[in-house]
């Protein structure tokens, strides 16, 4: 009886002292916002579990309280908190309440992720792949021999690179077709599509979008940025058409090809235009670049607001410690509202001329994100300009809403409302 008290004692001792990590992230407390979520990245790796509290304190994250990790946050210049059991079940019985718009997710497993990306691109021509360098998250790079060899199915998410999927190299011609780099790239893509048995490379792009759509139908998350978002779409929806020219591929594109396009082939958009010509910078009516009129020190946009217990899904996406982000363009800056699809969420808008920033769906088991814009610290980003120095904007929302999405498959996985 005395062994048993004993136990039961220092069972409850144990209880009463243990605690947990708070890493909170509003504007206020978190000074390293972005490194914060390469902290709980790592602490899945270690086989811990993390709850994401969503809208609280701008979705903070709850860690077991182990050393190791205070002694990484440290390292890495993140602000924590150390809480006792009671102070950490009075936040969770907050966020329980009916009456708060809360929830606390559980990430169960770090994602293994892949950036789908060119041979010899610099992690600073890619926000993604700077904010993963930045914040330490580690990933794979693929490209297209592997993912034409099913090697996508080894990955839990997958971004795309500021990928032209329609075989127009960018529709860069008119400005760069003399460019050394242009040149070389433009030999690149045909010695590869040659080698894997294509006589175009718009052939050999389409059939890599397949590959990818089938990847998400199959359950896979994918998110994209700038012109892969757009562009993706368009392959899928030309699928044996021939919409590109003879600087592209050699010889004249279909007749009348826009009649043919096959919307309900597209991830996100419909009823678009495609711009005909080599000369215009341009894919199509998706982008909002032309059509704007926003000067840099009002382009904002604004994350929408959902329901953290019935909207999970898009409530982590935009967990942020502002609603107001400032914009940044792009190839693709934004989404003309009218051309998104009516079962595709908008996450994030720009309220002066309600154009959409932030994206989200559902196709077949997976989710995709497009967000428009090349990088959220470089408002204008063009060929040649310097890389974004993120130690310089440690907080920035528009980066954080990449992360986001880099967590996002490692919830614990339930039937969702949206």
């Amino acid at each position: 009886m005395k062994k048993i008290a004993l136990f039961v004692f220092l069972f409850f001792s144990i209880q009463t002292f243990a605690s947990y990590i708070l890493i909170p992230m509003d504007a206020d407390s978190q000074k390293n916002h972005l490194k914060a979520y390469g902290i709980t990245y790592w602490t899945l790796e270690k086989q811990q579990k993390v709850k994401w509290l969503l809208n609280y304190r701008g979705g903070s994250f709850l860690l077991p309280d182990i050393e190791e990790i205070k002694r990484e946050c440290q390292i890495r210049g993140v602000s924590f908190e150390v809480l006792s059991t009671s102070a950490a079940e009075a936040i969770l019985t907050e966020i329980s309440s009916p009456s708060k718009n809360m929830e606390a997710v559980v990430l169960e497993k770090a994602p293994k992720i892949a950036v789908y990306t060119p041979n010899g691109k610099q992690p600073w021509d890619d926000a993604v792949t700077m904010v993963l360098t930045y914040a330490e998250i580690p990933y794979e790079t693929v490209y297209d021999e592997k993912v034409l060899d099913d090697e996508l199915l080894l990955y839990d998410w997958l971004h795309l690179h500021h990928e032209d999927f329609t075989g127009q190299y960018g529709k860069f011609y008119r400005a760069y077709r003399s460019a050394p780099w242009y040149i070389e790239e433009k030999k690149n893509a045909e010695a590869l599509a040659s080698k894997l048995g294509y006589s175009k490379v718009s052939e050999e792009k389409r059939d890599v979008a397949l590959k990818i759509r089938d990847y998400v139908v199959g359950g896979g998350f994918m998110f994209a940025m700038c012109s892969a978002t757009d562009s993706f779409d368009i392959a899928l929806s030309a699928e044996g058409i021939d919409i590109c020219e003879p600087m592209f591929d050699g010889d004249g594109s279909d007749a009348n090809y826009q009649s043919k396009i096959n919307y309900n082939s597209t991830f996100a958009f419909t009823d678009y235009i495609l711009e005909r010509s080599p000369m215009v910078y341009e894919f199509s009516s998706i982008d909002m670049t032309q059509k704007r009129s926003i000067a840099k020190q009002t382009d904002y946009f604004t994350l929408m607001d959902f329901s953290a217990k019935w909207d999970p899904v898009p409530t982590m996406l935009c967990q942020n410690h502002t609603a107001l982000v400032k914009g940044f363009m792009g190839q693709t800056t934004s989404f003309t509202r009218e051309q998104i699809k009516s079962n595709v969420l908008v996450m994030g808008e720009n309220k002066t001329n309600g154009e959409a920033k932030y994206i989200h769906g559902i196709k077949g088991k997976g989710f995709f994100t497009f967000y428009g814009g090349h990088d959220p610290e470089d408002y204008t980003h063009r060929v040649g300009d310097p890389k974004t120095e993120l130690d310089l904007h440690p907080t920035s929302p528009g980066y954080r809403l990449i992360l986001n999405n880099v967590l996002f498959p490692a919830a614990r996985k339930k039937k969702q409302k949206t």
